[in-house]
């Protein structure tokens, strides 16, 4: 007898972006322990050769720290690149199909700017790998910023290109868009995507010693950035009044969260913008104001994820997409959230309480606060391996087999 063997993945959808997407986060999560742990005077940032030297003259902690964190980074770029090739080749096959068709022709276009914006993070983690791998990189690294920005560029209008599809048939045809079935964040979407492109273009600023490279990161990334913030609260807003009225769609459920990682990308944009214009035209922003960001953010988010949580476990998405029979490409949107929130955490208390002199660093309140922090990542990493289970796992009758 035949037996079927099928994967939940094999239905594929633009939503399995987000696969590659957490995994690129995940790697970014990593890099804080060597961002905020490893001496790096003389750059921004630590490279190579600073991670190379704590680790030689760090004690077993700093050591054991480090070989988390390179762990963590390879295996987890190296998955944002597998799934996201993988991705890419679905999305070739699936537009040609008549499901292509009816998604481009529905509210649910948007879903493909998950392609845009898991584009933009494996440029990042990219980034992330030659900082923590390469040796020598911050020697040429001048040459690389200008080479990001037109990565960027060129992302950030395949975002746009796609964005105005959508637009442009729903604002002028008029009857196309389903506002009944818009009741969920789902339409955030392109705002994450050009936040995600806006952070990356941020990057520039924050790093380089060119007036020129740093002058023209900042105009693109504030450009991106408000654009993608004025996109957000648009669709917020229309979003809420149909969730108001029919309730928030069950499976887009996830949605609900998509504010926070918009939130931490924005504030570490704000922040890359800030040490730009200290560091190349003498603006000075205080640590006082790096706090007050930092924590407002994290204000903001507290209320998304327990306004999200609520509606989860209220509708039981767990039992349902988690847990269950059932399965949902949109599952992977659970993991932005915690991994931004992780981030998040560290830049709140690294560069705010720490850089306001509130919390000692390394101490007692210090490494319990950043416990929370480290929380968080543990339990997207164990969500990223439990859906990848769930929807690469080759199912044979109905069992999930592992994934080789």
């Amino acid at each position: 007898m035949h037996t079927s063997q099928h994967r939940p993945a094999d239905t594929w959808s633009p939503l399995y972006f987000l696969a590659s997407l957490g995994a690129g986060g995940l790697a970014v999560t990593f890099f804080m322990f060597l961002m905020f742990w490893v001496p790096h005077p003389g750059q921004p940032v630590p490279v190579f050769e600073d991670i190379f030297a704590a680790f030689a003259n760090g004690g077993l902690a700093m050591q054991a720290a480090i070989v988390v964190a390179v762990t963590g980074i390879a295996g987890f770029a190296f998955l944002n690149i597998k799934l996201l090739i993988w991705n890419l080749g679905r999305l070739a096959e699936y537009r040609k199909t008549e499901s292509y068709s009816k998604l481009v022709n529905s509210n649910g276009e948007t879903q493909l700017l998950a392609m845009p914006l898991a584009l933009a993070m494996t440029v990042n983690a990219g980034f992330i790998v030659g900082l923590v791998f390469v040796p020598g990189l911050w020697n040429v690294v001048e040459y690389l910023f200008p080479m990001a920005m037109i990565a960027f560029a060129l992302i950030g209008y395949l975002a746009f290109r796609r964005i105005g599809f959508f637009l442009g048939r729903v604002l002028s045809d008029g009857g196309v868009f389903d506002v009944t079935a818009n009741n969920s964040f789902a339409q955030l979407l392109p705002a994450f995507a050009l936040s995600m492109t806006a952070v990356g273009m941020a990057a520039p600023a924050a790093l380089s010693t060119v007036p020129v490279t740093v002058g023209v990161s900042l105009v693109l990334s504030i450009m991106l950035g408000a654009i993608a913030g004025l996109y957000a609260l648009v669709a917020a807003i229309v979003a809420l009044g149909s969730m108001l009225q029919h309730g928030t769609a069950k499976e887009s459920a996830p949605t609900l969260m998509i504010v926070v990682p918009i939130l931490t990308i924005l504030g570490i944009m704000t922040m890359r913008q800030e040490h730009g214009l200290h560091t190349t035209f003498e603006a000075h922003a205080g640590m006082a104001d790096t706090l007050i960001l930092t924590t407002t953010i994290l204000a903001v988010q507290a209320v998304f994820i327990a306004l999200g949580l609520l509606v989860l476990r209220r509708q039981k998405y767990a039992e349902a997409f988690l847990r269950g029979d059932g399965n949902s490409a949109g599952s992977y949107a659970l993991v932005c959230p915690g991994v931004a929130l992780s981030v998040m955490l560290h830049f709140w208390i690294n560069k705010g309480l720490v850089g306001a002199g509130l919390v000692a660093k390394f101490g007692v309140a210090y490494w319990s606060l950043t416990s929370l922090a480290i929380a968080a990542q543990v339990a997207m990493i164990a969500l990223v391996f439990l859906l990848n289970k769930r929807h690469f796992g080759r199912r044979i009758d109905g069992h999930v087999v592992p994934a080789e």
